[in-house]
């Protein structure tokens, strides 16, 4: 099955693309700094407050494009024509072929219009090529050997199936926290001792204490790993562990372009910092010493978003996945038929 029907499988209620692109406004400019003589509101117990909701939809992709190898930005005239290139080349609207079904049409896409402020050509701000560094040898021949069974086994059974095609994680949904193509809103909530951030995507909920308890034991592995949070002047800075070692889900296309081979040794580091009344600057550090030959980071401005969330219904188990393996078994019988 391609990857381009995967979204068809999850049941959007209701219209979340059509509400949440009428009115909103384009994201502003990133910035990296506090604008001069601005200073963060702050929550009762006088922390800075980061409550809203915000979106950190763009069309800059996580990694420089290789035809952009050695620009980092781009003047206004190629932003815009990048901008155009990419609008026409995403329009689901637009049938690549006769065959071409697509899943959902335009309507349900919320991806941004603008490259992030800046007009960076990457999210990825370390290493300076924008490119996600290599994975180290042992990393390398896990991803080998788990992508030629994934050609061999690509449906033998539900297990077989990408993790967000069974409705269990979704690579948007973080941590880290990167757009995709619609959802791309979160809502920040925050009380003494806590930082609770609901993310529209498959309706998750990182609930992240800031109180300096530590850890959870290394032997407790969680989905979204185990945030811990403490703050440092005006940033919140999350550092989560205890990942499962499966959310690369290596036999799956999708996830790989987010983790891509991460293991159960991947620390995250995260920091929020609200820069101006309508930005807050999203950094998050992947290290993860047995995976990715050396850290790297990315950078991407979350804005106000003028509206509210919808849930995102997403059920394991649906009619779908059901179809998918019954397809599957269904070109089984015909390849041995052929083969007679």
């Amino acid at each position: 099955m391609s990857h381009r029907f995967l979204p068809s499988i999850c049941i959007l209620l209701p219209l979340l693309a059509a509400t949440h692109g009428a009115g909103q406004a384009p994201p502003s400019a990133a910035k990296t700094h506090p604008a001069a003589n601005w200073t963060p509101p702050r929550t009762p117990d006088g922390k800075p407050d980061l409550q809203g909701i915000w979106t950190n939809a763009t069309l800059t992709p996580l990694e420089r494009p290789r035809d952009l190898a050695g620009k980092q930005v781009l003047t206004p005239a190629e932003a815009a024509a990048y901008e155009t290139q990419l609008m026409q080349q995403s329009n689901r609207d637009v049938r690549k072929s006769p065959d071409d079904v697509g899943a959902y049409n335009e309507l349900w896409f919320d991806r941004g219009t603008k490259v992030v402020g800046g007009r960076r050509t990457s999210l990825i701000v370390d290493p300076p090529d924008g490119r996600i560094p290599p994975l180290t040898p042992a990393a390398q021949k896990k991803l080998d050997a788990e992508v030629a069974r994934s050609t061999l086994h690509a449906a033998d059974g539900p297990e077989d199936r990408p993790l967000a095609e069974r409705c269990i994680l979704w690579p948007t949904a973080g941590p880290p926290m990167l757009p995709g193509p619609y959802n791309n809103n979160y809502q920040i909530v925050q009380t003494p001792g806590y930082v609770v951030i609901q993310v529209e995507m498959i309706h998750e909920t990182r609930i992240i204490p800031t109180d300096g308890r530590p850890h959870l034991p290394p032997g407790i592995r969680q989905w979204m790993g185990d945030s811990r949070g403490h703050w440092e002047g005006n940033t919140l800075v999350v550092e989560t562990t205890n990942f499962t070692g499966k959310t690369s889900d290596l036999s799956a296309g999708m996830q790989r372009g987010t983790y891509r081979g991460s293991d159960e040794n991947l620390r995250l580091t995260e920091r929020f910092t609200r820069v101006d009344q309508e930005t807050i600057l999203y950094e998050f550090t992947v290290d993860d010493p047995t995976a990715f030959t050396k850290p790297w980071t990315a950078q991407i401005p979350m804005t106000k978003f003028q509206g509210r969330l919808f849930e995102y219904a997403c059920h394991e188990g649906n009619y779908a996945l059901t179809s998918i393996l019954a397809g599957a078994r269904s070109d089984e019988k015909k390849a041995e038929a052929t083969a007679k």
